[in-house]
């Protein structure tokens, strides 16, 4: 099974749209292993964003997603990256694909409502940024085997 980050972000906090946002990746199969509500420091979100140090935006950004609560989450299942970038819809809501979260309820790049790792390592390295391994639960649904082959 795969697992991957998922960070819902200050604007969808601020807006309301937590359980949607949850409800989306749970109807799509995935199964919630870790999940909590937090501030991100200033220093976690410099570790957080490493990879973008130097950019234009990365003073905005960091100021961004510390500037109100979060919710973050691991989500694991059969493909779960491919399925949370595909169900979140491209990075700027004004190109994602309609249905997805990211076209249902966003404007711009900058408020984009959801992160969620973009590839295998990036999830390996930003999921212990953000839970110990005794947070994140191994458990099965009584539904899997309706889910997944």
């Amino acid at each position: 099974m795969e697992q991957t980050l998922v960070i819902i972000k200050p604007d969808a906090v601020q807006r309301g749209l937590i359980g949607e946002i949850t409800r989306r990746f749970e109807r799509r199969g995935l199964r919630i292993v870790a999940m909590k509500m937090m501030q991100i420091s200033p220093e976690l979100a410099a570790r957080h964003y490493a990879v973008h140090k130097g950019k234009p935006f990365y003073d905005g950004l960091i100021h961004y997603i510390t500037s109100a609560p979060v919710v973050v989450m691991v989500l694991e299942g059969p493909r779960a990256i491919e399925i949370v970038r595909r169900t979140m819809g491209a990075t700027n809501p004004a190109e994602a694909a309609p249905g997805t979260i990211r076209a249902d309820f966003g404007v711009e790049i900058g408020r984009n409502l959801v992160h969620g790792s973009d590839g295998p390592e990036t999830a390996a390295f930003e999921i212990p940024l953000f839970f110990s391994e005794e947070e994140i639960l191994s458990y099965s649904r009584d539904v899997d085997p309706w889910i997944y082959e």
